[in-house]
């Protein structure tokens, strides 16, 4: 049987939140856990994949390559989420390259177990579709950062993005833990390292965030929201 501590973890992801601890005990017992150190790849663009790997604890970023060779980074991914389900449901190459960005655990279930699972609880099939949706939604709203803002708009929307994937609220604000290195900024928001520091200090100038070592508060979020979630904010 598995430990209590897998078992709550794994209750915070939404495929297992509604499933009895002792269901979800099961499913655990078929999983495999894994430990990531920091910048290890973990899933490789186009390789075949037969593994739905759940984070429990740590962060990654879900990368691609451009025609260019420059990475992009789609998403961040935490505690509770998970990925390489694409690849489960249809049999095909992984659609996207998986980095830890801090050491990690995952636990890791075979396709086989996996499509069994959809079977034997048809809830499962439903909280998967939930998510799948947001992460359209999301692809969307990323496309549009990209295609229509300008750079101080497209930052603003990543830091956005990172608050919401890594941070906690605090009255107005929003406190960003461990900001990503700019380098991982500038892949997100598509634009250079040199910019990333540029507009960062012009974020902080205006009294919009407060920077304390990698830890970054956004002071007043809902309006930071309002002006850098479309359009952008010229300078």
């Amino acid at each position: 049987m598995a430990e209590e501590r897998i078992i709550r973890l794994m209750k915070n992801v939404p495929l297992f939140a509604r499933m009895p601890d002792s269901d979800v005990s099961q499913v655990a017992d078929q999983c495999v856990r894994r430990e990531c150190y920091r910048d290890q790849v973990i899933l490789v663009e186009e390789d075949v994949g037969q593994t739905l790997f759940i984070i429990l604890k740590g962060t990654v970023k879900i990368t691609r390559t451009s025609d260019e060779g420059r990475e992009v980074i789609i998403t961040i991914l935490k505690s509770g989420d998970f990925f390489g389900e694409l690849s489960l449901l249809d049999g095909k190459g992984r659609s996207a390259t998986v980095v830890a960005m801090e050491e990690s655990e995952l636990l890791t279930l075979r396709r086989s177990e996996f499509l069994l699972l959809l079977e034997r609880y048809p809830q499962l099939s439903i909280e998967l579709l939930k998510v799948l949706a947001a992460r359209i939604r999301q692809s969307n709203f990323q496309i549009e950062n990209l295609t229509i803002q300008d750079a101080i708009g497209r930052v603003g929307a990543a830091l956005i993005h990172v608050a919401e994937q890594t941070g906690y609220r605090r009255d107005d604000g929003m406190i960003i833990p461990k900001l990503p290195v700019q380098q991982d900024l500038a892949n997100m928001a598509g634009t250079a390292r040199e910019t990333i520091s540029r507009i960062m200090a012009h974020f902080e100038t205006r009294g919009l965030i407060k920077r304390e070592g990698h830890r970054v508060i956004i002071v007043d979020f809902d309006r930071f929201k309002r002006d850098y979630r479309k359009g952008g904010v010229k300078v």
